[in-house]
């Protein structure tokens, strides 16, 4: 196990932009108050969503678009750098109007409606790649 302490240097609650992209929305703050490395949980609704699932037998992602409404029931990751930029590795569960739900990394999304909660380390933290999985992940 690979693991690390970490000093929470500072906490964010935002209000993502409406039309905006919802993993760019993320990056681009964490860009504009030059955070390297952080934790966040959000909730909301998207226009539409692009999910990928990784396949670990072709060890190629597996991307699924769906271009309807769906609430953002809960969206969990993380901030490393990835090629010296911000990366919000993004996880979320969405839902239909009838409850059936969809999960996996979400790569994009366009925001509906979105609360972030973030909080920011001292620590940069940086994704390598990793031979094994051809992975980014933190070593």
């Amino acid at each position: 196990m690979n693991a690390r302490a970490v000093t929470v240097s500072e906490e964010y609650l935002a209000s993502l932009e409406h039309g905006a992209d919802w993993r760019e929305e993320i990056e681009e703050f964490c860009a504009r108050k030059d955070i390297d490395s952080a934790w966040f949980n959000a909730m909301g609704a998207v226009q539409d969503a692009e999910i990928w699932f990784y396949d670990q037998d072709t060890q190629e992602y597996q991307s699924v678009t769906f271009d309807e409404p769906l609430e953002v029931a809960a969206c969990v990751g993380n901030v490393a750098l990835l090629d010296g930029e911000p990366f919000a590795h993004t996880h979320a569960v969405l839902s239909r109007p009838s409850g059936q739900t969809l999960a996996g990394h979400l790569n994009a999304g366009t925001v509906f409606a979105g609360e972030l909660y973030l909080r920011a380390f001292e620590e940069p933290l940086e994704r390598e790649h990793d031979d094994v999985t051809d992975l980014d992940l933190w070593l």
